[in-house]
């Protein structure tokens, strides 16, 4: 049995990202407001090999690029 998340070739980020963002919206306005700025952080990761760190990338964009190629090679 498979996530649905995985089937539709989400990453698992991607799926968090998304469900996080339909909670925030069904709040109130209040709690809404300040839910979305705690929302929005970058977040950023960088791959390190033979010791040494690689380039520094955002989060989000590579997860975005990611889905392109999969939906691409599909």
């Amino acid at each position: 049995m498979t996530f649905a998340w995985k089937s539709a070739g989400l990453t698992y980020n991607r799926y968090l990202a998304v469900a996080s963002r339909a909670v925030r919206r069904s709040l109130k306005e209040g709690p809404r407001l300040q839910a979305e700025r705690r929302g929005q952080q970058e977040l950023r990761f960088a791959k390190w090999e033979n010791g040494k760190q690689g380039e520094v990338k955002n989060l989000a964009e590579a997860n975005n690029a990611a889905a392109i190629a999969q939906a691409e090679s599909k």
